[in-house]
């Protein structure tokens, strides 16, 4: 009886532990990259299912919640942006809002992003996808 128990025990120690592996699920972290300075975006929505893992949170976020919780980055207007994302990433769609709430898509050259003329507050999200899914991230920056 006591070996039926510790093989009992050793069969669902060793499950537990691999279902926690399988349900592991780490997003592609994004950076914006300004004049030479990398600043980590903040992750908003994001949608992953492989054969090891599914994770999703497709809550709908207050984008401007989330700019709060990157700190704004005072920008130059001669100065480079640029968005870099690991994973490779097979698509990748930029949004700006202004300060008067106006959406605008905005179109990358390669992975540049062009600054604003307009001296202002203007937030990003930036939703990049895979085969497995897709994640947004949000950043801010301040035009003197």
């Amino acid at each position: 009886m006591k070996k039926i128990m510790i093989l009992v025990l050793s069969v669902c120690i060793s499950g537990c532990s691999s279902f926690t592996r399988a349900q592991t699920y780490e997003q592609a972290k994004g950076k914006v990259t300004i004049d030479g300075k990398a600043y980590s975006m903040i992750i908003g929505e994001f949608e992953w299912v492989d054969e090891n893992s599914e994770a999703r949170k497709l809550n709908p976020i207050n984008i401007n919640d989330l700019a709060d919780q990157f700190k704004t980055v005072e920008v130059g207007k001669g100065d480079k942006l640029t968005i870099d994302i690991e994973q490779n990433p097979s698509s990748v769609i930029v949004d700006q809002w202004n300060e008067e709430g106006e959406l605008q898509a905005i179109e990358l050259n390669g992975n540049e992003i062009p600054i604003p003329i307009k001296s202002g507050l203007y937030i990003y999200e930036v939703t990049a996808g895979w085969n497995e899914g897709k994640i947004s991230y949000v950043f801010d920056i301040s035009i003197q």
